[in-house]
């Protein structure tokens, strides 16, 4: 099962269902798809979408999830991660209307380079990222919250 996380942003990421819809009717995608849409309206045959849905819901799908494409926010990226999960991670971008700017970008790009996940600017590049997450192996990714919160709290203490 594919699961897609596209965030809770006000803004529309209907781009990257219209590339995963394209897909699925080429039969690149043959897996079950399910998508946590937030507030992007989309309609899909194919797909089981949900606006949003509660937390123990979604980590149950995440859990089962083969593969997650997500848009470019450290959280999801990050809880999928720390699942470790296989990922794809598709920035929304401004030029679209999906953000108001591009930091999607240079959060996937440092996650791709690291070797956590497989990013995808252009969503030509989707189909191609696919078929990579078939034999990809993520580095494992290592949560330092614990770190830095010792950290802050001795500076608090300190002071």
């Amino acid at each position: 099962m594919i699961l897609v996380l596209l965030g809770t942003q006000d803004n529309s990421f209907h781009r990257l269902l219209d590339k995963i819809q394209e897909l699925i009717d080429k039969k690149v995608i043959k897996e079950k798809v399910v998508v946590q849409a937030g507030r992007t309206k989309y309609e899909s045959k194919d797909m089981e979408i949900f606006s949003l849905m509660p937390q123990d819901k979604l980590r149950d799908l995440m859990e089962k999830a083969d593969l997650i494409i997500t848009h470019g926010g450290v959280g999801s990226i990050v809880t999928s991660l720390k699942m470790g999960k296989k990922v794809i991670a598709v920035p929304r971008l401004s030029s679209f209307g999906e953000h108001v700017n591009d930091h999607q970008i240079q959060i996937v790009d440092s996650f791709d380079k690291q070797g956590f996940l497989i990013g995808v600017v252009e969503l030509d590049e989707l189909e191609k990222a696919i078929e990579k997450s078939k034999t990809f192996k993520p580095n494992k990714f290592i949560s330092q919250t614990e770190n830095m919160i010792k950290i802050i709290e001795d500076f608090i203490d300190k002071n």
